[in-house]
């Protein structure tokens, strides 16, 4: 029959609270964390005797009028009882004790400490003390044989020892619990406890369910267990006639067995789920008092009264009300704070451990044996048996066997059987967090800890206020807060501290905000919540903040104070965060079931133009965890961690999912260590965390110290070479998606971050092509160039034709086209907007004269400067900073390093070629086949020439090409362009020197290149550099410190603007006359070229098209040792 479950009642602070009965059990006696110990004549005495012992009382014991306390001044004191009179100390500890208790006769009292040690001292001559050392960890708990022979402890080492009193030798030693640093991170307290009267049994809560271990053999006799346990057993206690067993966990449930038919016979869930930390048996009747980690007291009445009839309205409704709580997220079904230590994993009802063994990731549950309850049953044939309706037992399997085709929920009502409810069952809600903080029963802890600084509140005896540091002082100095108005959360921003509080009887929920970036002298403000709003959640961005509460609303604030938006959340918030104009929402879509949270993602940007990105999506969570973190990347990106430590990242690239990008788990070397998150970086890829021993968060004292973790996706065969360069790669792309995303929205970025990234990116996949190509793998040869840039597929065609795959190359050649024609047509586009905003720009009066970009340009001149591209491009290296750049991958085709290109082979000099195997006019140029600075690796020559190289090299596409149009220059800025023209004249002359003398010997060679004195002459100059030339000195001699070419152009500049109209006029003219003479030379001379190599050219086009394989000729062996060194050792 049910035990009676009477109200609970206010009885110390929150925190730990112990209880026990007096010897005669009339009266009840509780300790907590205010230091005092009460007397309670019954559950319902509204003014118990109370005696204060000192500053916190964390266990007490009671036998014979004597009342025993241990004591936060490291003590064991003694005290009369009833009246409460001090009598003196027993013994002391270097730290505190955390559990005193007597022996069967009252001679004798144990008490455990933090200190690792174990006494056992004489009540009536102190003096007489044993010491038990042996624990790696503060001791837990402790409990006496009643035969006086043994004494068994537990502690936060894992181990539960069992010793020999007499000769303090340690009898046998069990491995049974988590490892872990501190009582305050233990998972559970493992209140042990013999069995009265015979001692024959000792009972050991490990996990969710209870070990008996023989006396004297020390063999695990037989476990208790229940399905209806879902979280850790806390402690256990007996019985006065050793019966039955009693054992309360730290979500609130008690449950009491008989030890010899092993049947669960009382279940008891705690009103509001807190963990039960004190268990006691009354001595003659069938009561049980129970108190809980926030200083209440409860008591079970006719607990396992066999006598006892109770009507079958009383027994229905116990168990309504407990299936209702099931789906009572806040108050019943607690399930332990999510973010307190104890709750390490997900409560999950369906959970159910019959023994060690069994696999606790099984969903339908399966029982050894089914349960004998019909002595229990056959009091009422109405009553509905809870066991059967939380647990899906073999007794469904069964059934559904019998008959599949019957409702379970129809089974006729027998006393063998009942109805039963054998689906899912609802998981707890997750409680709200502010990330970076640690829960909040703590008198010590962080409040937040992110890229900005740290809070830290302290809420003891002395003080009760907030400490904000900075981890850069600039920003802003160290600040003490004062406490009074009890805050609860907070967040910290380059800008602004926000603090929040929940609201009382007396005052509102406040959120208040010091605005210490403010330049006026007003920098707090604090907004009251209207009554009965709660705020849950707060966070900060740039300019703005927002607070989530209770009444699922989101308030939205500026950082000065003024109320902006308000809307409605879509469900109760779990976490929040900011960044920039980016507010991340995490918040509960509907109930999870078997010990999934189901929540949903809100991230909005509440710019000029807000809006709202992922909409409503649900947030992916490993299976039976919880979320921990919510964060933006320094560089902006959302990302989260769940409790089993996966930190996972917005994919913008693939449509705003969800990525796994770390396991901080792999890192962990106990099982029972963990890493906090307090920061993510995307470059340098960095994962800022603290390492906790044995907790799942750090103290606040000593200072924690951060470690960074690498970043790695959960790609298949990781220890292959194939599948580590797969994960680099793909993990590259997705680590640099931030800046498109900052392109997109108009922030800057630096160019040459997006340049390194790309080309990091077109080396991986040049060495996974190569990798393929040498296991004959030429179709993913090609899936894998579709990956590459223009560039980088033009070095594949070259290495898929060295490497004599024909059909390869062909196939790579036609994709090359396909990219050429999209770039071109994409670049076309691009340069002629960016034109005409230059053309604005020039027109809006930076100076009226014409400028070089200003004059069309004739088309041989654009061919003939893109021939020496490969020298002329090198020296102009001023970089132009576009946002929107398509392809920044750096290497022209027309590589220097690259052997003259014979007939058969394929030639990538010009981009746009439709054949990558004909020979044109320009392969046999000196230069395009000049070797300078040889390398043994064509990956090598992919950070060498400028990015302009790419464009004028499609200029000087064969005009016969079918695809690509010649494209001019993307227009300079006017300094980079002046100092091109007068940095040119010195450096090619000496260029031409090292073309002639590494190339003393050319036959190929039918036309002498254009010299490079005679090509810059071609260029037209403006008025502004012809007036430049005759100045300089003038400019030097007034600065003689000027060394840069560019400071002389900006001076140069500044002069030219302040000439008359009518004299910058002339300059222009006497340039506009000079350029058409050079003009003029210019066509006669392309025009004798194209005659002499029209018909040559012609032949090798007929020949090639008749005979290609018989043309190709064998490669010289020092192409071949190249490639070989780049892709695989060959030989």
């Amino acid at each position: 029959m049910p035990a009676t479950q009477k109200p609970m009642r206010y009885g110390h602070t929150e925190g730990h609270t112990d209880v026990c009965f007096d010897d005669s059990g009339s009266c009840i006696v509780t300790c907590g964390s205010d230091g005092d110990v009460r007397i309670w004549e019954d559950l319902d005495d509204d003014d118990p005797k109370s005696i204060n012992v000192g500053e916190k009382a964390y266990s007490c014991a009671l036998k014979d009028g004597k009342l025993v306390t241990a004591v936060s001044n490291n003590t064991i004191q003694v005290h009369t009882f009833p009246e409460g009179v001090p009598d003196g100390i027993l013994t002391r500890f270097t730290t505190n004790a955390n559990h005193v208790i007597f022996n069967g006769d009252g001679a004798k009292i144990a008490a455990g400490s933090s200190d690792f040690i174990v006494k056992v001292v004489e009540v009536m001559d102190s003096s007489q003390q044993k010491t038990f050392r042996g624990h790696d960890a503060p001791v837990l708990s402790l409990s006496f044989d009643p035969k006086n022979i043994f004494l068994a402890s537990a502690s936060c080492d894992g181990s539960v020892r069992v010793w020999q009193i007499s000769d303090q030798t340690c009898a046998v030693s069990w491995p049974l619990l988590q490892k872990c640093n501190d009582v305050i991170n233990a998972k559970s307290i493992c209140r042990l406890a013999w069995q009265p009267k015979s001692g024959k049994l000792l009972a050991i809560p490990v996990e969710k369910s209870v070990k008996l271990y023989r006396r004297e053999t020390w063999s695990n006799q037989f476990d208790l267990s229940d399905n209806f346990i879902s979280q850790t057993l806390n402690i256990v206690t007996w019985s006065p006639c050793g019966q039955y067993l009693a054992a309360g966990s730290i979500n609130g449930l008690i449950i009491v067995w008989n030890v010899e038919t092993r049947d669960c016979l009382e279940r008891v869930k705690h009103e509001k789920g807190y963990a039960i930390c004190g268990l006691a048996w009354h001595p003659t009747c069938g009561q049980i008092a129970y108190t809980d980690a926030e200083g209440n007291l409860g008591l079970l009445e006719n607990v396992c009264d066999p006598s006892g009839k109770k009507s079958s309205s009383k027994v229905s409704s116990r168990v309504e009300k407990d299936y209702s709580d099931l789906f009572d997220g806040d108050d019943a079904s607690n399930a332990g704070d999510f973010l307190n230590d104890n709750a390490s994993k997900t409560p999950s009802f369906s959970k159910g451990i019959i023994n060690d063994g069994e696999d606790d990731d099984d969903l339908m549950l399966t029982s050894s044996r089914p349960r004998q309850r019909s002595h229990i049953l056959e009091d009422d044939e109405n009553s509905v048996d809870i066991t059967l309706l939380k647990n899906g037992s073999s007794l469904l399997k069964e059934d559904e066997e019998d008959d599949q085709a019957d409702n379970i929920n129809n089974l006729p009502l027998v006393t063998s059987q009942r109805q039963f409810y054998g689906g899912p069952m609802p998981t707890p809600r997750q409680k709200p967090f502010q990330s970076g903080s640690t829960p909040l029963h703590l008198t010590h802890r962080f409040m937040v800890w992110n890229s900005v600084g740290i809070i830290r509140c302290y809420n003891d005896e002395q003080d009760n206020a907030i400490d904000v540091e900075f981890h850069d002082t600039s920003i802003h100095h160290a600040t003490h807060l004062s406490n009074t108005l009890n805050y609860t959360v907070a967040d910290l921003s380059h800008e602004a501290i926000l603090l929040a509080c929940e609201s009382t009887d007396e005052i509102a929920s406040k959120l208040h905000c010091l605005h210490f970036s403010s330049w006026d002298s007003s920098k707090e403000w604090i907004v009251d919540m209207p009554q009965n709003e709660d705020i849950e959640a707060i966070c900060l961005g740039q300019g703005w903040a927002a607070a989530a509460t209770g009444a699922l609303l989101l308030r939205l604030f500026t950082v000065g104070g003024v109320q902006k938006e308000v809307f409605s959340l879509p469900g109760p918030v779990v976490s929040m965060a900011g960044h920039g104009e980016q507010l991340f929402i995490v918040y509960h879509r509907g109930t999870g079931f078997d010990g999934d949270q189901c929540l949903g993602v809100q991230l909005l940007e509440l710019g000029r133009k807000k809006k709202q990105i992922p909409c409503g999506d649900p947030l992916p969570l490993t299976r039976k965890s919880y979320l921990t973190w919510v964060g933006f990347s320094a560089e902006g990106t959302p990302c989260y961690v769940d409790s089993e430590g996966i930190v996972r990242m917005l994919n913008r690239g693939l449509g705003n999912t969800w990525t796994p990008v770390c396991d901080t788990r792999e890192h962990c070397k106990g099982k029972s260590d963990h890493y906090w998150v307090v920061g993510v970086h995307e470059n340098p890829q960095q994962l800022r965390c603290i390492p906790c021993k044995g907790s799942r968060f750090p103290p606040t004292l000593p200072r924690p110290a951060v470690a960074i973790l690498s970043f790695k996706l959960p790609y298949c065969q990781i220890a292959t070479e194939k599948g580590q360069m797969e994960e680099q790669y793909w993990r590259s792309v997705m680590f640099h998606n931030y800046l498109d995303y900052l392109a997109k929205t108009g922030y800057e970025y630096e160019e040459t971050t997006k340049d390194q990234a790309i080309r990091e990116q077109q080396e991986l996949l040049m060495k996974m092509l190569a990798l393929s190509c040498k296991l004959e793998r030429e179709f993913r040869c090609v899936e894998l160039a579709d990956l590459m840039t223009q560039n980088a597929v033009n070095l594949a065609i070259k290495y898929a034709s060295r490497s004599r795959k024909l059909i390869l190359a062909q196939r790579l050649s036609e994709l090359a086209m396909e990219k050429a024609a999209e770039l071109a047509v994409t670049q076309e586009e691009e340069e002629e907007e960016e034109e005409e905003d230059f053309r604005k720009k020039l027109n809006a009066g930076y100076y009226n004269t014409a400028s070089e970009w200003s004059q069309p340009r004739l088309r041989n001149q654009v061919e003939e400067d893109a021939e020496d591209s490969g020298e002329a491009d090198e020296v102009e290296e001023k970089p132009e900073i576009h946002k929107h750049r398509q392809n920044s991958f750096s290497k022209s085709a027309n590589s220097s390093d690259m052997p003259p290109v014979k007939s058969g082979a394929v030639s990538s000099s010009n981009q746009g070629q439709a054949n990558p195997f004909k020979v044109s006019v320009g392969s046999k140029e000196p230069a395009t086949s000049v070797n300078t600075a040889r390398s043994t690796n064509i990956l090598d020559n992919m950070n060498k020439s400028s990015r302009k190289s790419t464009a004028l090299n499609r200029a000087a596409s064969n005009d016969k090409s079918p695809v690509i149009k010649p494209l001019i220059p993307k227009p300079k800025s006017k300094q980079a362009s002046a100092a091109s023209y007068f940095q040119k004249k010195t450096s090619q002359a000496g260029k031409t020197d090292e073309v002639k003398e590494e190339n003393p010997k050319n036959p190929s060679s039918e036309t002498p290149a254009v010299s490079p004195q005679n090509t810059e002459n071609q260029r037209p100059k403006t008025g502004f550099q012809m007036w430049l030339e005759e100045n300089r000195s003038n400019i030097l001699s007034d600065n003689p410190d000027f060394s840069d070419e560019a400071d002389i152009i900006k001076e140069g500049m500044l002069r030219f603007r302040v000439l008359s109209a009518e004299e910058r006029k002339a300059w222009t003219d006497k340039a506009k006359g000079g350029t058409a003479s050079d003009g003029a030379e210019t066509k006669k001379r392309k025009r004798l070229i194209n005659e002499n190599n029209e018909t040559e050219s012609q032949k090798e086009k007929t020949k090639e098209n008749l005979n290609l394989p018989k043309k190709r000729k064998s490669l010289d062996l020092s192409t071949n040792q190249k490639l070989s060194a780049f892709a695989f050792k060959q030989e």
